[in-house]
């Protein structure tokens, strides 16, 4: 815990997370609990209302996840997509190949594709992707890389893109330190989720980086619990 919080600011502290010396068997606690974390908190569902406005009339879809971690957000999306009759194939990227050891040993039937890289270096061989989006990735970058990053979003996603991120609010950080305190048995996600709160965002922040990035009209919404859902849609389409 900071000698003392200062929610005016995002913070700059380094999450576990981002080291590159963290064991597989940490790794895979770690993304089972923020699995069950998003899936109670609400945060799966915020992902789904996302995908929502930008899949609207639509049977097929592509959708690709940057830093998809354990994979259980594309997961979540790939059966809501069934539901709906939709015809799916989900790509998750990320530069940790522990956590796509976990979303390979997850994942349960359909067309699914693990890239081992930064989303940077990421190339789209045939097709851009549908539909581009994050969920709790943003507030691991600074502002310049998070305009990049919006910028990296605008140009290949074919639909559009949207993201799920944190709100850094008091309320937020005590709860979910609080919470980890006393149910998680995951040293990363003790360190890491009440950090992560303190990495977050508020609307201005938000508002100034969406400025910034130029990447024309913009939805912001704020979710309950304490989450912000952006979602952007290709001019064109």
């Amino acid at each position: 815990m900071p000698a003392r919080l200062d929610f005016s600011r995002r913070s700059n502290d380094t999450e576990l997370l981002d080291r590159d010396d963290i064991p597989f068997g940490d790794i895979e606690r770690n993304m089972r609990e923020l699995d069950f974390i998003n899936t109670w908190l609400g945060g799966h569902s915020i992902s789904i209302a996302g995908l929502k406005q930008l899949a609207r009339g639509r049977r097929r879809l592509s959708i690709c996840e940057i830093g998809c971690g354990g994979g259980d957000n594309l997961r979540v999306l790939y059966r809501w997509c069934q539901k709906q009759g939709i015809e799916v194939k989900v790509t998750g990227i990320d530069k940790n190949a522990h956590c796509l050891s976990v979303a390979r040993e997850t994942w349960k039937g359909g067309e699914a594709e693990w890239v081992h890289s930064d989303y940077r270096d990421a190339r789209f061989t045939i097709d851009k992707p549908d539909v581009i989006f994050s969920s709790l990735f943003c507030h691991h970058f600074n502002n310049e890389e998070l305009i990049f990053q919006l910028r990296w979003m605008e140009e290949h996603a074919g639909l559009g893109w949207f993201i799920n991120d944190l709100h850094r609010h008091p309320v937020a950080y005590h709860s979910i330190r609080w919470l980890t305190a006393g149910f998680s048995t995951s040293y990363l996600v003790k360190h890491d989720a009440p950090l992560s709160v303190l990495r977050g965002f508020r609307r201005k922040e938000w508002e100034s980086l969406l400025g910034q990035a130029l990447t024309g009209s913009c939805q912001l919404k704020w979710k309950w619990a304490f989450r912000w859902l952006v979602v952007g849609r290709k001019r064109y389409v």
